[in-house]
């Protein structure tokens, strides 16, 4: 016995409801009061919905249940039942997107053209003091004076710390009493050498003797000068980290000088824009917490290429004579490329980006075609077209999101 209610159709029989509005989902039914797959279910009842009737969809199908003892025959039209009703849902959906198109889209656009455009390279760098230097001692000693202020101007050859240096005098002075001896000695034996008193490796030990007592004297001396520490070049000197009587070795920094009246900016690019780089050439750069925008003249680049990032470092040298930049700042840098003189530019809201490409809409005879187009560098306000597009082309610059292939457009020409 089969009977309808408002959602689905009960066979008493085999006790299994079935929905026949859904005929995809129909083979989920109720068997023995627990859900299983339909497909089973229905082989060992015999039992199979070959269709379903919806008038609102307009698919012409029946509703029925069939208690047959041929399975297959009937398995097979459920089959071609149910595809055809998905594909009917399908093109329904597909009229429908269709039908919500505007069939006239109203959109404003360019008519782009020729005009002079420099590409540049962006990328960071950091500032370096032109000479920087720690000041150290070469000997172990005592600091007996500082002859220095801190955070002041210095000039080469100034002298900077004074060590102790009273024992290194004293055996300069003991090894040039010693000379004067040998001299002396040195002069008697030459008369005995004259008249055979003496023989000549006499003579030949004290001329030895003196050629050494010169080389302590030498060694002496060179000690002595190390315990004056003088400043190397012209610049600024820091904080000091000693003090008069401090005992300090070679390891301990005294303090830095900086020569900042000249800075150096290193940056790195990419190895093919190597020739774009040449030394003289002036690059822009700025600095975090400044409204103004500096330049330096690149001055030496690595022969050679990073292996691991491909790029070559590039120095440039910076004036700093008003000290408005300090070294060690992090810069903005911007190097000037090539300059197009008829440079193809379009606003950056006019680039259609793409899984595999970018597009353009170009209208023409007041329909829009969407064109595959290669950019090149993009500004904040512009970007270059490489290839694609053409003088006098007519791009759009808004509805790209409802723009399509032979869509009527009517376009107002902006600027």
């Amino acid at each position: 016995m089969i009977t309808f209610d408002e959602n689905r159709i009960y066979c008493k029989q085999a006790n299994i409801y079935i929905d026949p509005w859904n005929p995809v989902k129909s083979a989920i039914i109720t068997y023995a009061h627990s859900e299983v797959q339909g497909q089973a279910c229905l082989q060992k009842r015999n039992i199979l919905i070959i269709g379903y009737m919806d008038l609102n969809k307009h698919i012409f199908t029946m509703r029925m249940l069939v208690v047959t003892k041929y399975f297959k025959p009937v398995l097979y039209i459920t089959i071609l039942f149910g595809l055809t009703s998905c594909k009917d849902g399908k093109e329904e959906k597909k009229e429908t997107k269709k039908s919500s198109r505007p069939s006239l889209l109203v959109a404003e656009g360019i008519v782009i053209k020729g005009e002079p455009f420099q590409t540049e390279y962006t990328t960071s760098g950091s500032l370096f003091p032109n000479e920087d230097v720690e000041i150290v001692s070469e000997v172990a000693g005592r600091v007996t004076s500082i002859s220095f202020t801190e955070g002041g101007k210095v000039t080469k050859g100034k002298p900077l710390v004074q060590l102790y240096n009273e024992d290194i005098k004293a055996q300069i002075q003991k090894s040039k009493a010693q000379r004067e001896l040998q001299e002396k000695i040195k002069a008697r034996q030459a008369e005995l050498l004259r008249i055979g008193g003496i023989s000549k490796q006499d003579y030949e030990t004290t001329t030895a003797q003196i050629q050494s007592i010169d080389a302590d004297i030498a060694f002496y001396e060179a000690q002595l000068r190390k315990t004056v520490i003088y400043a190397p070049f012209n610049g600024r000197i820091g904080i000091r980290n000693v003090s008069v009587g401090a005992v300090i070795t070679p390891a301990t920094v005294i303090a830095t000088l900086q020569q900042t009246r000249i800075l150096k900016m290193d940056f790195t690019v990419p190895d093919q824009y190597k020739r774009e780089v040449p030394n003289g050439k002036v690059v822009r750069f700025t600095v975090t917490g400044s409204l103004d925008t500096f330049t330096g003249v690149i001055s030496a680049l690595e022969p050679t290429a990073n292996t691991v990032t491909r790029t070559i470092k590039v120095r440039a040298l910076v004036q700093n004579e008003d000290h408005k930049l300090v070294a060690g700042a992090f810069t903005h840098v911007v190097i000037p490329l090539n300059t197009n003189q008829n440079a193809l530019l379009i606003p950056p809201q006019s680039v259609i980006p793409t899984d595999r490409d970018k597009k353009v809409a170009v209208v023409n005879g007041g329909k829009a075609k969407l064109v595959t187009v290669t950019i090149g560098t993009r500004t904040n306000d512009k970007v270059e077209v490489l290839k694609g597009l053409k003088e006098g082309d007519t791009v759009l610059t808004t509805g790209m999101m409802q723009v399509k292939d032979d869509m009527k457009v009517k376009v107002t020409v902006r600027g």
